[in-house]
């Protein structure tokens, strides 16, 4: 299926590694530029020499000015944002027991307030455009994980978002969705995984709970469904959170 992204301009935050890459990949295979905003910029740069195609700004997203500046950098230069996914953020395991509320504050820097900064800042292009929105959140926010107050925090205001946003931007034409990720294989997984005692044990264990072929979720796979809801052929669909899960979040995981 053509999805009509060719030349269509994407910014991706957190796009250089983990399931941003999976996303710009998935992006550029359909034609679009991804434009990835990334702190780690050996990672951005051999990405986009994979794909070739696409362009990155280095920052640290918890710097609002930076932010602004990095969307207006790549909108001058190419034009156009046609899309926006925001995906920057990590499981930091700032809990409440044993937390407190400098930690929570930093944590929701890191994982919520830059999706707020960075629309903002894309929102006069999108609305130029009429692009879509993507916000990449995580199971989380539905059935808790303990020790992760902050993420938690985060991801449920991600989906709040999302619905308020797509209200908001009704009048512009600009959908608005999320797509909800819970067990999804990364470099990060892999690493934590590997930290464990018996990993190939624990990692079996974990897969055994995801109800639809008992394996994890694949960064393509995600970015296949990002994808779809950046392109008009997914043009009715806005206020959604769409779980790529493997029926992990809704279907009884004792299922044999």
């Amino acid at each position: 299926m053509n999805l009509n992204l060719q030349d269509k301009k994407i910014i991706v935050t957190g796009g250089a590694k983990g399931i941003g890459k999976g996303i710009s990949k998935q992006l550029a295979q359909e034609g679009a530029t991804p434009l990835i905003i990334d702190l780690d910029q050996d990672a951005a740069t051999a990405l986009i020499q994979e794909m070739g195609k696409g362009d990155f700004v280095a920052i640290d997203l918890t710097h609002v000015d930076a932010c602004r500046s990095a969307i207006e950098t790549l909108a001058k230069k190419h034009g156009s944002i046609d899309g926006l996914v925001n995906n920057a953020g990590i499981n930091d395991a700032v809990g409440l027991e044993k937390g407190n509320v400098d930690l929570f504050r930093q944590s929701l820097e890191k994982n919520l307030l830059h999706y707020y900064t960075i629309t903002q800042s894309a929102l006069p292009f999108l609305i130029k455009s009429k692009g879509s929105i993507v916000n990449i959140s995580s199971k989380v926010a539905e059935i808790g994980q303990g020790n992760t107050s902050g993420y938690a925090a985060a991801n449920g205001a991600r989906n709040a978002l999302t619905r308020e946003w797509a209200v908001e931007l009704l009048k512009y034409g600009i959908r608005v969705n999320a797509v909800v990720v819970a067990e999804c294989y990364t470099s990060m997984y892999e690493t934590w995984i590997n930290s464990l005692p018996n990993p190939a044990a624990v990692l079996h264990k974990i897969e055994q709970k995801i109800p639809l072929d008992k394996r994890m979720t694949t960064i393509e796979e995600i970015g296949n469904m990002v994808t779809f809801l950046l392109s008009d052929r997914s043009s009715h669909t806005t206020g959604q959170l769409i779980h790529v899960d493997g029926g992990y979040v809704h279907l009884d995981r004792a299922i044999e």
